[in-house]
């Protein structure tokens, strides 16, 4: 896949970002909040967020709540202070109708679902990198895991970058709990597994292999060791595809390293 320069505009163009949300335990980790803070001190305001999570897969595509509605505590047997957690972002309904507009076509609806608040894939970063809770954020359901339609649903997306929308995904780059071992803890020693995943991405991702990334589970060595089930590396794609369709795919590792096995590397497109 060759990437083009897009042609110049006279607005900024939003990055686009994919990150590694971890559990609820996040907040206690200080190394990494503090990386995602920092994270966001560097990124422009965003007039808006999508968010794309791993933890929300509806078909068909579906948007969250335009009003306010709770948060969905999707994770069982954590401490109760885990679950009084709460982000009052504004909702942004502007967002959704645009997200609905370019993504609605024959054969194609966009549900509204207005009871669904944002799940944990969604505001435990955002909790981090936005603390005021200040931008109106919007949740974007996965209807599929295949990450060639995942792309072309983030090149669909990719006009409301200049229109100051955030998008993010939101998942892990690797994802086997049967690596996680608290006893280890979280900056203990990675699998062998889940480094060589991850040190395959950075490179792949380094030099814009696209059609790689989109091949991952043929291409990535330990590719179903790091992933059982793929729906934490899938948000990736939609932010691969919203990225390539601006035509820069120029990206950078934020955040690396490892939380108790999983690899917390996280990218910024532009």
């Amino acid at each position: 896949m060759t990437i083009t320069a897009a042609p110049p505009t006279e607005t900024a163009t939003m990055p686009v970002l994919y990150l590694s949300h971890g559990a609820p335990p996040l907040a206690d980790d200080l190394t990494w909040t503090k990386e995602l803070a920092s994270w966001s001190a560097d990124l422009p305001r965003p007039e808006s967020i999508l968010m794309v999570s791993a933890h929300w897969e509806q078909a068909p595509l579906a948007l969250s709540a335009t009003t306010k509605v709770p948060l969905v505590y999707d994770f069982w047997g954590f401490p109760q202070h885990y679950y009084d957690v709460t982000y009052d972002a504004p909702p942004a309904p502007a967002l959704a109708a645009d997200v609905t507009r370019l993504l609605q076509a024959p054969g194609r609806p966009v549900h509204h679902d207005l009871t669904r608040g944002l799940d944990h894939g969604a505001y435990i970063p955002l909790v981090e990198m936005f603390p005021q809770a200040d931008v109106p954020v919007l949740q974007l359901s996965m209807p599929t895991l295949d990450p060639q339609r995942l792309f072309e649903i983030g090149r669909t997306l990719a006009p409301l970058r200049d229109q100051g929308t955030l998008i993010v995904g939101s998942g892990f780059t690797t994802h086997n709990l049967r690596w996680f071992n608290p006893a280890a803890g979280a900056g203990g020693p990675a699998p062998a597994a889940s480094a060589e995943f991850d040190a395959w991405a950075a490179e792949t991702m380094a030099s814009a292999d696209v059609d790689s990334m989109l091949d991952f589970l043929a291409k990535a060595p330990a590719a179903h060791e790091a992933h059982p089930r793929t729906e934490h590396f899938a948000p990736l794609f939609v932010a691969l595809g919203a990225a390539c369709e601006s035509g820069d795919l120029t990206n950078r590792s934020v955040i690396d390293g490892f939380w108790y096995g999983l690899s917390k590397r996280s990218w910024q497109f532009s």
